[in-house]
């Protein structure tokens, strides 16, 4: 059986603050789950984020603050949390004194997500999630899934589905064809991160896709409508997470450093990336495309 973790990157909102939004499975048989979580556990020890989440953008943002604490880098972890907590402090403050409800409220909700990291410098914190990549490109036993819809060219006008549904619909497709191509025919299982937003709409759509099949296969070897998780819980959709991001930034910014390694795991079947497929205009170049037409 196959765990297959979902999350997504960027968002389906046209114009949106994204030009891409990805959604990434990834799939994990069920007897290597353990290992896999474990290896995850050990790296976080490393950077004294065991009871953390890993939120890739949150973790690789600059603290602008970090640089303004006298010898951060010198600091040893306890210390480095305990400066940048008063600064963090006195700076909320002096914006409750200017009455700038909307800077308070951005510096709140930038404070509360990236709490947990701000022990690194940002050089510790590239390196963690190098780190993690790096481990996630040696499960050689993991299959990599993902829909890349570039919403330039995506036209709601033209399709029966949204941004939403036509990446589900290709991350169940995959996952489904993989299942069917092993000669064991295994089962498997969607679990997603948790979405309120997201759990009735794909909780529907897989019961539509029990009856009618997906527009490209029917659904035979996927069971049960999709687990949702809380994933700071769960550090394989934490995993999805730094796989989707990594794609992001790659088609976006045409940063390939954590690209080149969680890629090295998506499906492949006779040899050409079945797995990853970018949705976007004719002739593009980038290596998911070049590798998906070979």
């Amino acid at each position: 059986m196959y765990l297959c973790y979902i999350d997504e990157s960027g968002t389906s909102a046209i114009p949106g603050n994204t030009s891409h939004f990805v959604l990434v499975g990834i799939s994990i048989p069920i007897e290597f789950w353990k290992e896999s979580d474990r290896s995850i556990i050990e790296i976080k020890k490393k950077y004294a984020l065991e009871d953390s989440e890993i939120h890739t953008a949150w973790i690789l943002r600059p603290y602008l603050e970090q640089r303004k604490i006298p010898n951060f880098d010198s600091l040893d972890f306890n210390n480095r949390r305990a400066a940048v907590e008063t600064y963090r402090k006195t700076e909320l403050y002096r914006l409750q004194r200017k009455n700038n409800s909307k800077q308070y409220k951005q510096a709140m909700k930038n404070f509360r997500e990236t709490e947990k990291y701000i022990h690194l410098n940002h050089m510790e914190r590239v390196a963690f999630i190098n780190d993690v990549a790096k481990c996630i490109s040696k499960w050689t036993y993991a299959h990599l899934f993902a829909e890349c819809i570039d919403k330039t060219f995506f036209n709601p006008n033209k399709t029966i589905t949204n941004i939403d549904e036509q990446a589900f619909e290709q991350l169940v497709s995959r996952f489904e064809q993989f299942l069917k191509r092993n000669k064991t025919r295994d089962y498997g299982l969607i679990i997603h991160d948790n979405n309120q937003n997201v759990e009735e709409k794909h909780t529907k759509l897989m019961k539509k896709f029990y009856k009618t099949g997906t527009l490209w296969t029917n659904v035979e070897c996927i069971i049960e409508t999709p687990l949702f998780v809380n994933s700071q819980f769960t550090s394989m959709v934490q995993i999805a997470d730094v796989c989707g991001f990594a794609i992001r930034r790659y088609l976006e910014k045409g940063e390939d450093q954590l690209f080149n390694l969680v890629y090295r795991i998506a499906d492949i079947f006779a040899d050409k990336v079945v797995g990853v497929r970018h949705f976007t205009q004719k002739g593009c170049t980038c290596l998911i495309c070049r590798s998906h037409r070979r």
